[in-house]
C-alpha cells in the first residue's frame, strides 16, 4: 500500500484558486484551455447584422443592431444580476428576422422603455415621506389662475426634499456597508499601494515566512527514514557484543591503553575490520539462505520453534498487573452478564492461575461448576486446578451432574492409581455409556491378560457394531482362522469400511495365500457397489502405510487395483503416475514406487520414460539383480531404444561381465544397425578391456557403416590416446576433407572438434606455424565455436605473442557477444602478460560484467584475481544479489572462508555448490581438496592418539569417502580443470576417482 503524500504533494482540490481568501481573483489561460479557437464575439455578430440590415436597406434589427440608451454602470450591474435566466435571445442570435420582426422589435422595446419610465415617476413620488398628502399643484398655475399658496403648504414646499431615485438609495445604501464591512482586499489596498517605495535592498532582507503546513511534522518523518553510515565504535561494539574476555592485562598496560584511547588519536583498525567482517558475514549467510533453496528455505527450526511455543508458560513475574486487572474487570462483566455461560467461568480461572492466585481461580471454577453443572468443561478444568483428593470428589459430583461424559469418567480413572480401582470406574461408565467407543478402548488397554481382552472386544462389537477400531482390535487378537471370521462379519456389518478389506488383504499375506486370493479386487467391487469408494489419491497413502508396516505384497495389490481409479483416457495419465511415483520415493516409500512403476509399464508398455524411471529406482535404491531384470525387460519391449541397451551393457560390464555386455550390444547390432552410439559404445567396452585390435577393427567399419562426425572425433581420439599421433592426424585429414557420395557430403570440414584436434596435434608435435593455421582455418569455417577461439588465443600466449591473442579474442567476442568465457579469457591474458597490465584487466572486466552481469565466472574471476582481500566478501556478497545459484561463485565463497580460517562457513559453501550443480568436476575437486587440507594432522589412527583425535580422525576420513562416492555417483563432466584433466590422452583410461584426485593437485 502506498504511503499518503505530504499536504503539499497532493493535488490542489477542484476549483482551487491561490489565495482566494486574501483577495486573489481566478483566471484562466490558453494553457489551461488547450489550443482550441474561440467563435466570433458578440459585437462581431451585432456589426454583420447592421451590416446585412443596410444592405437589404431595413433598419437594423433592434435585438442586435439597435443601440440603447446609456445606461448608469450600477444600473448595468443591477440588469446582469437580475436578468431574467430565462432569457431566449440566445437561442434566436443566429436566426433570419424578417422586417415584420424588426418592427415587433422596436415596438416592444418603445413600450418597455415607456413603462420604465413610469415606473420609475412611480417610485419617485410613492418613496417619499409626504406622498400621503393631497397633490399640491404648481406656483406657475396658482399664478395664472389668481391663486396663492396657502401658508401650510409653504411650509410643506419648504420641509420637503428634492426626489430621490431607488437607484441612489440603494447605491448609498451598498456604499454605507461596503464602509461598515470593508473586504481583505480594501482593508490592505494602502498598504499594497505603499509597497511600490519599497527598496530592492528591504525586499531582500526580509526573513522567510514559517512554514504553517506541517513543516516540522514531514522533516521528523523524513529523519526517521534517512539512514546514516554506521559509526566504528558500534561495528566494533557490535562484535564484542558476545565475546568473553579470558586475559587480565596489566595496569600500566590498561592505563596506556585508555590514555591513548581517551583523546582519540589511536584506532584500532584490526578491531574495526573484524567487525566489518562479523557484519558482512552475517548478510552472507542471509544471502545464500536466500539463494540455495530458491526462495523456499527459512531459518527457523520448525521442531525447535514447535517447542519452544509448547514450554512457553506466562509466569507471575512478567504480568502486568494493570492489564490482569482490565482483563480481570472484562471477564467478571461476561459471568454476571452471562452466569450460564461455562467458558467465561474457565477464563477468569485461568486468568488467575497465570496471574499466580491458584485459590482465587479454583473458587471461580467452583462458582462456575455450580453455575453450569452440564458443562464437562467446567467440571475438567476444575478437576485439573484441584489436588488428586478433591478432584476425585469434584470428579464424582460431576459425573452426577454428568452421567453420559465419556471424557469425565476417563479423566476419573485416570485419578485412580490402582489398576482395580481404574478398572471398577470403568466398568460404572460402561453401564452408564455403553455405546462409547472411547472406554471400551481404555477398558481393553487395562486388560494385561489377551484372553480377557478378546472377550472384552467381542461384548464390545455385540454393542458397538459400526465400529471398525473394534471390529480390527479383536480380529488382531484372534488365531488367523478365527479373524477371518471375524472380518467377515465386520465387513457384513460395516460394507462401507475400506480399512476392513486391507485388514483382510494383509491377512491373507500374513498366512501366505497373498497371490493365490486377490482381496483387493473384490474390496473395489465391493465398495463401488455401496458408493464408498476412496480417491485414488487415499488409497496410495494407505499402500504406503502398509509398506512403513511391513505389507509389502498389500501395498502392491492395493496399488494395482486402484491406480487407474477415476482416470480417463483422455487424462496425461502417464505425467500423473510419474508424479504419484516421485512422491512416493521423496517419502522414502520405494515399493509402492516399484508397484507404480509397475502398474503404468502395463498402460504404456512402450514408453521408454518410464522404464528409465523405473531402472533410476533400482539402481538407486533396489539390488543389481533387479536393475538388470529391469532393464532386460526395457531392451524386449523397446528394442529400437539404444539408451536402454547401452545401459544393460554398461551394468553388465561394471558387474565385470564382460562377455555379457559383448552379447548384449551383439543383440542391440541386430535391432539396430549402424547405430552410432552403439558402434562407440562397443568400441569403449573394448578398448577398456584393452583389446586394441578389436576395437581398431570396430572403428573402421563404424566409419564405413556409420559415417559420422563423432565416430570420425572418436576414431582419432583413441589413436591418439595409443601414442599414434601421425595415424590421429591423417585420420583429423580425413575426416575435415570434404567428399561426396551419391550427392551426399560424407565429410566434415565444419567439424569444431576436428579442427581443435588438428591444432592440439600440432602442438603436440611442436609445429607452432600449422598450429597457428589450423586454429585460423578452423576459426573462419566455425566461427561460432569458443572452444576453438579459446585454443587459437592460447597458442599466442604461449607463443609469447600477447598482441596477437588479444586481435584474436577481440575477433571472437564480435563473432560470439555476451560469451562470459572469452571475455575471462582476455582478462587472464592482460594479467599473465609481462609485466601484469591490472589496470586494462579491471578496465575489460568492466565491460565484460555490463555485457554478462549474470555470469558467476566473471564474477569469481573479479573477486579473486583483480580485489584486494578486504574487499573480496562485501563484492561476493554483491555477486550473490546478481547471479541467481552459481556453482562457481559459492566455491569462490567457500575459498574466501577457507582463506579466513573459518571451516565450518567453508564447508557449508562447498556443499552449497555441489548442490546446486553436481556437474561441476572443479567444485568436487576443491571440496576434496580442503578435507584434504584439514583434518590430517596425523597420517594414521595409533594407540598413543588421544580419543578426541582418533574420533575426529574418523569423521574427516568418513566424510572424504563420501565425497568421493558421490561424485563419482554423479559422474561430472564440465569445470574449466576437470575437462582439461579428463581430455588428456595421458588419463584415457582413468576411472572419476582417479581424475578427481588428479583434479586436486592441479587446482590452485
Amino acid at each position: 500500500m502506498a504511503s499518503r503524500q505530504d499536504f503539499l504533494n497532493q493535488q490542489a482540490p477542484e476549483n482551487y484558486v491561490a489565495g482566494l481568501g486574501r483577495g486573489a481573483t481566478g483566471f484562466t489561460t490558453r494553457s489551461d484551455l488547450g489550443p482550441a479557437r474561440e467563435g466570433p464575439s458578440a459585437e462581431q455578430i451585432q456589426e454583420a447584422l447592421a451590416k446585412r440590415a443596410q444592405q437589404l436597406g431595413a433598419a437594423p434589427p433592434t435585438a442586435y443592431g439597435a443601440t440603447d440608451k446609456k445606461k448608469p454602470e450600477q444600473e448595468e450591474d443591477d440588469d446582469e444580476r437580475f436578468q431574467d435566466p430565462e432569457n431566449e435571445v440566445g437561442l434566436f442570435a443566429y436566426g433570419q428576422y424578417d422586417r415584420e420582426d424588426d418592427e415587433a422589435d422596436r415596438i416592444y422595446q418603445d413600450v418597455d422603455e415607456k413603462m420604465e419610465r413610469r415606473r420609475k415617476a412611480r417610485r419617485l413620488v410613492c418613496s417619499h415621506p409626504y406622498a400621503a398628502l393631497p397633490l399640491i399643484p404648481s406656483a406657475s398655475i396658482m399664478e395664472t389662475r389668481g391663486l396663492s399658496f396657502p401658508p401650510v403648504y409653504e411650509q410643506i414646499t419648504d420641509v420637503i426634499p428634492s426626489p430621490i431615485s431607488r437607484e441612489a438609495r440603494e447605491k448609498e445604501e451598498q456604499e454605507e456597508y461596503d464602509r461598515n464591512n470593508p473586504k481583505i482586499a480594501q482593508q490592505f489596498a494602502d498598504l499594497k499601494r505603499s509597497l511600490a517605495t519599497v527598496s530592492d535592498d528591504d525586499w531582500a532582507s526580509l526573513p522567510d515566512p514559517g512554514d504553517l503546513t506541517g513543516k516540522n511534522r514531514r522533516s521528523k518523518q523524513l529523519s526517521k527514514q534517512r539512514f546514516y553510515a554506521v559509526p566504528d565504535s558500534v561495528l566494533a561494539g557490535a562484535r564484542d557484543s558476545t565475546d568473553f574476555q579470558t586475559s587480565v592485562q596489566e595496569d600500566g598496560a590498561e592505563a596506556a591503553s585508555s590514555a591513548d584511547n581517551k583523546d582519540g588519536t589511536i584506532t584500532n583498525f584490526a578491531d574495526i575490520g573484524a567487525a566489518r567482517d562479523k557484519v558482512l558475514k552475517a548478510r552472507l549467510d542471509r544471502a545464500a539462505q536466500g539463494d540455495a533453496g530458491n526462495g523456499t528455505s527459512t531459518t527457523i527450526d520448525p521442531k525447535g520453534y514447535l517447542t519452544s511455543l509448547a514450554s512457553t508458560e506466562l509466569k507471575s513475574s512478567e504480568v502486568e498487573f494493570g492489564d490482569v486487572n482490565r482483563v480481570r474487570v472484562l471477564l467478571e462483566s461476561v459471568i454476571k452478564t452471562n452466569p450460564k455461560h461455562a467458558p467465561g467461568w474457565i477464563a477468569i480461572a485461568r486468568l488467575e492461575e497465570y496471574a499466580g492466585k491458584i485459590v482465587a481461580a479454583r473458587k471461580w471454577i467452583a462458582q462456575g461448576c455450580e453455575q453450569c453443572p452440564k458443562s464437562e468443561d467446567a467440571w475438567l478444568e476444575n478437576i485439573r486446578l484441584n489436588d488428586n483428593h478433591n478432584a476425585k470428589i469434584i470428579a464424582a459430583n460431576g459425573i452426577k451432574n454428568n452421567e453420559r461424559s465419556t471424557r469425565l469418567w476417563i479423566e476419573a480413572m485416570h485419578l485412580e492409581s490402582d489398576p482395580r480401582a481404574k478398572k471398577r470406574v470403568l466398568r460404572q461408565a460402561i453401564d452408564h455409556i455403553p455405546q462409547s467407543v472411547a472406554i471400551w478402548k481404555e477398558a481393553v488397554n487395562l486388560e494385561e491378560d489377551a484372553e480377557d481382552a478378546r472377550l472384552l472386544l467381542a461384548k464390545a462389537t455385540e454393542i458397538i457394531p459400526l465400529s471398525v477400531e473394534l471390529w480390527l482390535a479383536l480380529a488382531r487378537l484372534e488365531t488367523p482362522e478365527n479373524a477371518q471370521a471375524v472380518l467377515n462379519k465386520a465387513r457384513k456389518a460395516v460394507p462401507t469400511s475400506y480399512e476392513i478389506w486391507i485388514a483382510a488383504a494383509r491377512l491373507q499375506e500374513q498366512i501366505g495365500n497373498a497371490n493365490k486370493v486377490n482381496i483387493m479386487n473384490r474390496a473395489v467391487k465391493a465398495l463401488v457397489k455401496e458408493g464408498a469408494m476412496p480417491k485414488r489419491e487415499e488409497w496410495i497413502t494407505e499402500a504406503e502405510k502398509c509398506e512403513e508396516e511391513g505389507a509389502v505384497l498389500t501395498a502392491g495389490a492395493i496399488i494395482r487395483e486402484t491406480l487407474g481409479w477415476s482416470l480417463d483416457e483422455d487424462d496425461d495419465r502417464k505425467e500423473i503416475f510419474k508424479d504419484d511415483a516421485k512422491a512416493s520415493i521423496g517419502r522414502g516409500r520405494y515399493e509402492t514406487a516399484r508397484a507404480i512403476y509397475a502398474y503404468a509399464l502395463r498402460v504404456f508398455p512402450t514408453s521408454k520414460s518410464l522404464w528409465l524411471a523405473a531402472a533410476d529406482v533400482e539402481r538407486n535404491h533396489g539390488t543389481k539383480e533387479a536393475l538388470w531384470q529391469v532393464l532386460e525387460k526395457a531392451v524386449e519391449a523397446c528394442p529400437q531404444s539404444e539408451v536402454l541397451w547401452l545401459q544393460l551393457a554398461r551394468q553388465k560390464w561394471d558387474a565385470g561381465e564382460v562377455d555379457d555386455a559383448r552379447r548384449v550390444l551383439a543383440k542391440a547390432f541386430n535391432q539396430n544397425p549402424n547405430n552410432e552410439d552403439i558402434w562407440l559404445a562397443a568400441v569403449k567396452l573394448e578398448a577398456d578391456a584393452k583389446q586394441v585390435e578389436h576395437a581398431r577393427e570396430l572403428l573402421s567399419t563404424a566409419r564405413q557403416e556409420a559415417p559420422t562426425e563423432r565416430v570420425w572425433y572418436k576414431s582419432a581420439t583413441y589413436e591418439r590416446q595409443l601414442g599414434n599421433i601421425d595415424i590421429a592426424l591423417d585420420l583429423v585429414l580425413q575426416g575435415l576433407t570434404s567428399t561426396v557420395v551419391n550427392k551426399k557430403e560424407t565429410r566434415f570440414p565444419r567439424s569444431a572438434k576436428l579442427w581443435m584436434m588438428k591444432g592440439q596435434i600440432y602442438e603436440d608435435k611442436g609445429m607452432l606455424p600449422q598450429a597457428r593455421e589450423a586454429y585460423s582455418q578452423g576459426t573462419r569455417v566455425v566461427p561460432k565455436s569458443v572452444s576453438l577461439w579459446l585454443l587459437a588465443a592460447r597458442l599466442e600466449v604461449k607463443a609469447g605473442v600477447i598482441i596477437k591473442a588479444r586481435s584474436v579474442l577481440d575477433r571472437a567476442r564480435l563473432q560470439n557477444p555476451k560469451n562470459a568465457e572469452l571475455w575471462v579469457e582476455s582478462v587472464r591474458v592482460e594479467l599473465n602478460s609481462n609485466p601484469p597490465n591490472v589496470q586494462q584487466a579491471k578496465v575489460l572486466m568492466s565491460k565484460g560484467l555490463q555485457e554478462c552481469p549474470k555470469s558467476g565466472l566473471l564474477w569469481s574471476e573479479n573477486i579473486w584475481r583483480l580485489q584486494p582481500r578486504t574487499q573480496r566478501k562485501p563484492l561476493s556478497l554483491e555477486a550473490i544479489k546478481a547471479v541467481d545459484n552459481d556453482a562457481i561463485l559459492f566455491v569462490t565463497v567457500a575459498r574466501i572462508f577457507w582463506g579466513e580460517r573459518r571451516l565450518d562457513k567453508a564447508m557449508n559453501w562447498f556443499e552449497k555448490a555441489i548442490v546446486v550443480d553436481s556437474d561441476l568436476g572443479d567444485a568436487w575437486g576443491w571440496y576434496l581438496k580442503f578435507l584434504l587440507q584439514h583434518g590430517t594432522d596425523v597420517s594414521s589412527p595409533t594407540i598413543d592418539m588421544s580419543m578426541t583425535r582418533l574420533l575426529t580422525f574418523v569423521c574427516q576420513q568418513e566424510k572424504r569417502e563420501d565425497v568421493i562416492s558421490k561424485c563419482v555417483a554423479n559422474e561430472p563432466k564440465h569445470g574449466e580443470v576437470w575437462q582439461r584433466v579428463r581430455k588428456d590422452p595421458k588419463n584415457a583410461y582413468l576411472t572419476i576417482e582417479e581424475v578427481l584426485k588428479e583434479v586436486t593437485k592441479e587446482l590452485q
